[in-house]
């Protein structure tokens, strides 16, 4: 079986393991007690505590261990904009923002920062957005689905110009080296680097208003009550320590087999939207969407031929809405595969996917009744009833239909699917037809859709 969801949760790395067994001997004690094996624990505590607060770039009583990356980010929110509440309630996210982030920002007021087709927020947006009333800015180091580094150094200058602190959600990318730019806030979560799960960081510069939320606690300066899960900890930085020595190298080889994958998969399966920044991307993650594909039964059919991969479609058993990273991308969302590698995958792991790919994705063609071209003239105008259906449905009754009208002739789509907001869209695109754009229709929407060639 080929793990290819990294990007998700990264195998238990050996060090981590071995950190792990050895303090759970050594580390079981309050490291808040002055006996000898509280004493101990302190130790271990605080040596860990520098190992994090080093990768991440930061002084040791500036970082803060949390029992997971999203209890960081709800903490750091809630923590900052407290923080500075005289000056307002205004928070600035971009519209990629790992779900924790999006979740925390609901409960105040938002501005959604726009990005491009390839993922990625501009900085001049950030500089639109300031307001006088402007508490705090998020933004991811590199975005989770697919791949895209932002631009993370410029944002903090102009953040910093306005006297607005940035709040950085480092997660898949602080096991690739430290985040550039004077940033004021970061979290990053362990298990995306291959520590163990239920550790979190949590960093705070120093100089930033930051006012703990929730009952207080002596523990880890107030910002994360309860008792330390050292072990984990420990492990935690020592994995850190141990994939930062060999980021550099792991980061040229997987680069090399992710862009193998980016170039091939377009000339092996027909119909392909390979997304997100060619070039300033990790390493590890490359995802692609498959026209007339359910991405649920893609999963399937690649799980059963030995891999593991993740989906942002909208066709996942997990929900019934578009991915909002996909959706704010404007790209196509239907039969979406993310390949993330962890460290180690293989070259011969890569050409067995390619391999199987292809097939795959044709055995799900089929069983949906993917079209096949048409040449029949027959209406000026088609009206395709999908009410109630999911996508890729209305999209593969639209392309089994769009020959069917003459060159300036339309198709309306009845849908209610969401889904199908972005995926009409992005399929007239690719296939360089015209999108109209919507209309009320009974119970959904109306997609008119214009055959240009």
């Amino acid at each position: 079986m080929s793990y290819f969801d990294a990007a998700s949760s990264a195998p238990l790395h050996p060090v981590a393991r071995q950190a792990l067994l050895a303090s759970l001997d050594e580390g079981w004690a309050d490291p808040s007690r002055l006996y000898r094996e509280g004493r101990r624990a302190r130790l271990l505590l605080d040596a860990a505590r520098e190992a994090a607060a080093e990768a991440v770039g930061c002084r040791a009583d500036e970082l803060t261990f949390t029992s997971s990356g999203t209890r960081a980010v709800h903490s750091g929110i809630a923590g900052a904009l407290a923080g500075r509440r005289r000056v307002g309630r205004h928070l600035i996210v971009s519209a990629v923002e790992h779900s924790s982030v999006l979740h925390s920002a609901e409960l105040f007021e938002v501005t959604e920062v726009p990005v491009s087709r390839t993922g990625a927020v501009s900085p001049q947006a950030y500089v639109d957005a300031l307001r006088p009333d402007t508490a705090l800015a998020c933004l991811q180091s590199a975005n989770h689905e697919v791949g895209t580094v932002q631009p993370v150094a410029e944002v903090a200058a102009v953040c910093r110009q306005a006297g607005v602190p940035l709040l950085v959600d480092a997660a898949q990318s602080l096991g690739w080296g430290p985040v550039e730019g004077e940033w004021s806030l970061l979290t990053a979560s362990a298990h995306k680097w291959g520590g163990p799960s239920g550790v979190g960081l949590l960093a705070v510069r120093k100089g930033v208003r930051f006012s703990p939320q929730g009952p207080a606690d002596e523990r880890e300066s107030g910002r994360a009550p309860g008792f330390e899960n050292l072990p984990a900890i420990v492990a935690a930085a020592a994995s850190l320590r141990a994939v930062r020595a060999e980021a550099a190298q792991e980061a040229v080889r997987l680069r090399e087999l992710t862009a193998r994958i980016r170039a091939r998969v377009p000339r092996l399966v027909p119909d392909v939207d390979v997304v997100g920044d060619p070039e300033k991307r990790l390493p590890g993650i490359v995802t692609f969407s498959c026209l007339y594909v359910d991405g649920e039964t893609l999963l399937h059919e690649l799980d059963r031929e030995g891999f593991s991969v993740s989906s942002g479609s909208s066709c996942t058993s997990s929900t019934l809405t578009p991915s909002h990273v996909l959706k704010a991308m404007g790209v196509l969302s239907e039969g979406n595969v993310r390949v993330s590698l962890p460290a180690g995958a293989t070259s011969e792991e890569v050409e067995r996917f390619l391999e199987v790919l292809p097939g795959a994705v044709a055995a799900v063609r089929e069983k949906l009744g993917a079209p096949t071209p048409s040449a029949v003239v027959r209406e000026d105008s088609l009206v395709v009833d999908a009410l109630g259906k999911r996508c890729p449905i209305p999209v593969i009754e639209l392309a089994k239909v769009i020959g069917d009208v003459p060159v300036g002739g339309t198709v309306r789509v009845l849908s209610d699917d969401e889904a199908a907001r972005l995926d009409i869209p992005a399929w007239c695109e690719m296939r360089e037809q015209e999108y109209v754009g919507e209309e009320p229709a009974d119970n959904g929407t109306a997609h008119v859709i214009r055959r240009i060639r």
